[in-house]
């Protein structure tokens, strides 16, 4: 299976590696760095959904960073609709940084 066949595995891979030029504004480190994505679920329509996070509630870079995963996702060859959902369960913590 190639990285653009929807719904892989390959796929939802090719989709964390991308999101790492999604740079948080605060911290100056990707969203993946920070642990902010929670989740992608890919379907072999195309479709993709990425649970994500922020640091805070109410973080004042939230919708940029929504926008901009959202952006960085539908950007993928093989990716039709994107929805990106914004939770805060289970809260953030720094424990979920990488490196």
């Amino acid at each position: 299976m190639s990285a653009r066949e929807p719904g892989s595995a390959a796929q939802t891979e090719s989709i964390h590696r991308a999101l790492h030029i999604v740079i948080d504004p605060e911290l100056g480190r990707s969203v993946v760095d920070i642990g902010l994505i929670y989740g992608i679920r890919n379907d072999v329509d195309g479709n993709v959904a990425v649970t994500m996070t922020t640091t805070v509630p109410g973080c004042p870079a939230a919708g940029f960073l929504v926008e901009a995963v959202r952006n960085c996702v539908a950007g993928i060859d093989g990716v039709g609709n994107v929805d990106v959902h914004l939770t805060y369960d289970p809260p953030w913590t720094p424990d979920r940084m990488t490196g």
